[in-house]
């Protein structure tokens, strides 16, 4: 995604942060500062142990979020938890709360850098996949190995091939006095309670998108000279950012389930609690020629919606015509070549039996429509009312 411009708004214990490709808004994300986000670490309370399929246990966890948290027993790479009602465990947040649904929390903490991800439950280096100099990759992995201090992991992220040696060693010293910072807090701290809030978002985006970023917008002159520290190129003091370059009315826009297509045809976008399900109505075309540049440009415009919305989990997509795979080929093409780069890890799952397209992505925040709204208490969520 060709990111330019990133604009930050903060408003009390909320903030808000948009980017801009050369269409306009692609991606917004509201973060509010008294909810448990995604990587922040706590000491939680077992609240409540739960019985699961295939004999598995799983437990309820007070992480002071209003909401309990669902921990699994079972990890991969870690022994399975034997805890019982009232006992303190150290979590860290995988997936925020959402309208219907309390967080997700693991024991297996990941503390994230600029650089590199310090996994200390984990007993091996390795490098992002989407690192193309992998000869460059392979040497830093093994001065890592090198340097490891007992059982411990990293990974190599895909910015790390651009730093120099003495910055990823110093990186793992941060790192490692962060993940002892928890520790040495969650012995004298009570449950539940915050050990440690990772950094801003803004500048996790401002990392992953500077090859192509321009400009960045923030309200203050502290947040203004923080990213200065960390980026190059313009930045901009702007207050009442989301409503001066347009996100608010993005925003709105993008709590209506109907999209109008610039050529003609609708895309209708439904949030149900199992999946998201998207209709492609061609509003009365029929010509195949006429089908194949509706479903093409609205192929477009979905991965669009998706990314704007924060849509996840499973994605199922009824297009108009024919739902045969020799007329869906290049409908698959572009929405794979579209969420190619996706944050979330997006995959096009293909066509299923009954001619839908499916889409999995990964759900590590609310969608736009959970931040933003409640369920109806008049018709429970199904959008209809009695007469």
């Amino acid at each position: 995604m060709n990111v330019t411009k990133i604009v930050y708004d903060h408003n009390d214990e909320t903030f808000g942060i948009a980017t801009f490709d050369p269409n306009g808004v692609a991606e917004v994300d509201i973060y509010n500062e008294a909810r448990a986000v995604e990587g922040n670490v706590y000491l939680g309370k077992i609240v409540k142990k739960i019985d699961l399929a295939n004999h598995k246990v799983g437990f309820m966890v007070n992480i002071g979020d209003g909401r309990e948290a669902f921990l699994n027993s079972y990890e991969p790479a870690l022994k399975e938890a034997v805890m019982n009602e009232g006992q303190s465990v150290v979590v860290q947040v995988v997936q925020e709360k959402r309208a219907e649904k309390g967080a997700k929390v693991v024991r297996n903490v990941q503390i994230a850098g600029t650089y590199m991800v310090y996994c200390p439950f984990k007993y091996d280096v390795e490098f992002s996949h989407k690192i193309e100099d992998v000869e460059k990759a392979e040497k830093y992995c093994q001065l890592i190995r090198e340097k490891c201090v007992g059982q411990e992991g990293w990974i190599l992220r895909t910015i790390s091939v651009e730093a120099q040696e003495h910055q990823l060693l110093a990186e793992m010293e941060k790192l490692r006095e962060i993940y002892e910072n928890i520790r040495k807090k969650a012995r004298t701290e009570t449950a539940p309670a915050l050990l440690y809030a990772k950094e801003n978002p803004l500048f996790e985006y401002v990392r992953k998108n500077q090859d192509t970023l321009q400009e960045v917008v923030v309200d203050t002159p502290k947040m203004a000279q923080a990213v200065r520290d960390v980026f190059a190129g313009q930045v901009t003091e702007q207050k009442d950012g989301f409503e001066v370059y347009g996100v608010d009315d993005a925003i709105v826009d993008a709590l209506d389930p109907q999209v109008k297509l610039k050529h003609g045809g609708t895309v209708y976008i439904e949030e149900t609690k199992a999946f998201v399900a998207i209709d492609v109505d061609s509003s009365g075309m029929h010509n195949t020629g006429n089908i194949d540049a509706l479903n093409a440009e609205a192929a477009r415009e979905i991965a669009r919606q998706i990314r704007l919305r924060n849509l996840a989990g499973k994605i199922i997509i009824d297009f108009a015509g024919s739902s045969e795979y020799r007329f869906m080929r290049a409908v698959l093409d572009i929405l794979e070549e579209e969420l190619a780069d996706d944050s979330a890890h997006s995959r096009v799952l293909g066509l299923s039996r009954a001619g839908n397209v499916e889409i999995l992505r990964q759900r590590r925040r609310p969608s736009l429509r959970d931040l933003y709204t409640v369920e109806c208490p008049s018709c429970r969520g199904t959008g209809r009312v009695e007469p």
